[in-house]
């Protein structure tokens, strides 16, 4: 499917989680702050609560259960064909938990956001409050989110931006977690909007 001249690039959210990403990107895309629409809304859980916010804000929405669909490789394959057949141009990852096995000509389309600055407090079962909580423990003076480019690792493909929260004393996991969230908000959509234009402008070579 090819996307009409002057129409929204489309681009697509996988989600395990609440969906407070998705709804803001939503909320940004309905004020016409950022150049596309949310075409759909992938979760590998049926009990996401990011599927109640799908249905309040009238975004299309599907289900693929994870491991009936045979882990990583049958989910993914599902996921890129919906998204082909549907004219997706960008496929972002909002709090999806799992490994995504992307195809060849998916490579530089698929971002993640992390809440750390990568390669640090990143891997396999780092996410929320965990990645917070390891913060705290590490007793750094910063940390932050990272949008990243999606590889076959966890938290692992090259970055595209990164913005940085000061750790203050007597914080915890949640008062962490709400800073670092402040700016994901902020972060997400600049690096979809800086995607997007890569994508809409190509370097030669």
């Amino acid at each position: 499917m090819k996307a009409q001249r002057g129409a929204k690039a489309r681009i697509a959210l996988l989600v395990s989680g609440s969906g407070r990403s998705l709804e803001n990107l939503a909320e940004l895309g309905a004020r016409g702050e950022l150049p596309f629409e949310i075409a759909l809304v992938l979760s590998d859980r049926g009990e996401s609560g990011a599927l109640e916010r799908c249905a309040r804000l009238g975004i299309p929405a599907l289900v693929l259960p994870y491991k009936e669909l045979g882990g990583a490789a049958g989910f993914s394959q599902r996921v890129f064909a919906e998204l082909d057949q549907r004219g997706v141009k960008l496929c972002v990852l909002a709090g999806f938990l799992r490994l995504l096995a992307v195809p060849a000509h998916w490579t530089g389309r698929v971002i993640n956001i992390h809440p750390s600055l990568l390669p640090a407090f990143g891997g396999k079962g780092m996410y929320g409050e965990r990645v917070h909580a390891a913060v705290l423990a590490a007793g750094v003076a910063e940390t932050g989110c990272t949008v990243h480019f999606v590889d076959e690792h966890y938290d692992h493909g090259a970055p595209i931006l990164q913005r940085r929260v000061p750790v203050l004393s007597g914080d915890d996991a949640h008062t962490l977690a709400e800073r670092v969230f402040a700016e994901e908000k902020r972060a997400l959509p600049e690096a979809i909007r800086t995607v997007l234009a890569r994508l809409a402008n190509p370097r030669p070579g």
